[in-house]
C-alpha cells in the first residue's frame, strides 16, 4: 500500500467507556477504518484527562475511573480521509476529532521491496 507524501493525520478523542452498537467505539472506530481500507490505525489509552464537561478522568489508584480518555489515530491520504469522516461523524456522539496535514516520511509492510531492490 501506498500514502502519498502529503497526507492527513485524523486524531479522534473519545473515552474508553464510550459505546457503539454494543462495543467500545474506538474499537468499532478502528473497525470501521479497516473496512474502509484505511492505512492503519492505532489506538492509544490516556491515564489523566478531561473533555468539554471538565470531568477529570484519571487512572490515580484511590480515584480509578472507568472512563479513561481514548485517542485514535488514522493517518491515510487526503482523499481516503474525508472520505471516512462522514461515517465517523455518524459514530462519535460525544468527544472530539481533528484532522492535520501529516509529512508521510515511510509506510512499508513487511516484506516490501525496498528502494534498490531489497527485502
Amino acid at each position: 500500500m501506498r500514502i502519498p507524501a502529503e497526507g492527513k493525520l485524523l486524531r479522534v478523542f473519545v473515552g474508553e467507556a464510550d459505546r457503539w452498537e454494543g462495543k467500545p467505539l474506538y474499537e468499532a472506530i478502528v473497525e470501521a477504518a479497516r473496512m474502509a481500507n484505511l492505512a492503519g490505525a492505532t489506538v492509544w489509552k490516556g491515564v489523566m484527562g478531561f473533555g468539554a464537561h471538565s470531568r477529570l478522568h484519571t487512572a490515580k489508584i484511590l480515584r480509578l475511573s472507568e472512563d479513561l480518555p481514548v485517542v485514535i489515530e488514522i493517518v491515510d491520504s487526503v482523499e481516503k480521509i474525508e472520505a471516512f469522516l462522514p461515517q465517523l461523524d455518524g459514530m462519535v456522539g460525544e468527544g472530539l476529532v481533528t484532522l492535520e496535514r501529516a509529512e508521510v516520511i515511510l509506510y512499508r509492510a513487511e516484506g516490501a521491496k525496498r528502494p534498490g531492490g531489497k527485502q
